[in-house]
């Protein structure tokens, strides 16, 4: 049996079929599962909330999971993107990886090592969370007079 634990998951297709299916199977291993089934999609719900991984399609119409990527770091550079593919190139993986994605997995995705990997980017999520909330603490530290 795998492990189970919590995160938050957004995971982005355009494959109705693929999000219900994988969705379901996350969520039965605990993890809190968004979906969304554009990149424009995906950049909103980013925007709106905190997610511990997200998972992305890389081929999509209109905005393709490269473009969804480099939408979303641009506003939320500690995101933790791990890319999808069924349609997986060379090509398509370096730009992927230059643009700040985590990992890059091709479908069917093997379950353990799919997450594995969400665990990976879920723990580097909160010591990212982490970080942040201690520099901010010592920002509000130095603004006092005490």
């Amino acid at each position: 049996m795998e492990n189970t634990f919590n995160a938050k998951v957004l995971l982005v297709d355009d494959e109705e079929e693929f999000i219900s299916t994988l969705s379901q199977r996350l969520e039965t291993r605990d993890l809190n599962v968004t979906t969304a089934s554009s990149g424009q999609e995906a950049v909103e719900l980013t925007d709106q909330q905190d997610f511990d991984a997200i998972l992305l399609d890389i081929t999509m119409p209109g905005m393709d999971g490269i473009e969804t990527l480099k939408r979303i770091k641009e506003k939320h550079p500690e995101a933790e993107i791990i890319m999808l593919t069924g349609h997986g190139s060379i090509a398509s993986t370096v730009e992927a990886m230059k643009s700040g994605a985590e990992d890059y997995l091709e479908k069917p995705v093997d379950m353990s090592e799919l997450l594995a990997k969400i665990k990976e980017a879920r723990d580097k999520h909160v010591l990212i969370l982490q970080r942040q909330s201690k520099e901010q603490i010592n920002e509000i530290l130095k603004r006092k007079s005490w």
